[in-house]
């Protein structure tokens, strides 16, 4: 899924996407998603210098776990994207690397910036990340989900338990027993 950039020259040079891809193109392998349909993406891709510009429009569905059910469900992916793409900084020599072993300051205009390398975009690494940063931090399959019992384990959402959920700090047995006795 790299798309060549080499043939964009100028401003005026641009090169329209409208490409669907199948849920198996990506390498989804270790993350807490999949996808459950196939990839949409419509984007404008132009060249200004060495900074190539993305403007458009990504969509897809997404299967991942409740955070209180463990129960599967959609998340609807639809983002606008605006991304910068910057040629790929070379590697810094090695015995220069060891020597500095402090992090590069990132300055805010690094913030919203990709690399590309070989004059090519990799968009399948990019629709990747959008997924990734499409996520819900907690993803809940409904906004009520009542979880799993933390006793017995059963999905709250299906049926009832009559466990006792209460925590009782076991410190305050000997004064709860006191109690009872007056």
């Amino acid at each position: 899924m790299r798309l060549d950039i080499s043939r964009l020259r100028g401003l005026r040079d641009e090169e329209h996407l409208d490409r669907t891809y199948p849920i198996d193109a990506f390498g989804l392998d270790g993350e807490d998603f999949r996808l459950i349909e196939p990839v949409s993406l419509v984007a404008d891709v132009r060249r200004d210098g060495r900074t190539v510009h993305l403007t458009g429009q990504l969509k897809a569905r997404l299967e991942t776990a409740c955070g209180r059910c463990l129960e599967p469900f959609a998340v609807p992916v639809d983002v606008q994207l605006a991304l910068r793409f910057l040629p790929a900084p070379a590697d810094p020599a090695p015995e220069k690397a060891q020597a500095d072993e402090v992090e590069d300051e990132i300055s805010e205009d690094d913030l919203g910036v990709s690399h590309y390398q070989d004059e090519a975009l990799d968009l399948g690494e990019m629709m990747r990340e959008q997924f990734i940063l499409a996520q819900p931090m907690k993803p809940l399959c409904r906004p009520d989900c009542a979880g799993l019992c933390p006793v017995c384990g059963i999905n709250r959402n299906r049926e009832q338990c009559t466990c006792q959920t209460a925590w009782v700090d076991p410190r305050m047995e000997p004064l709860a027993r006191l109690k009872n006795r007056q």
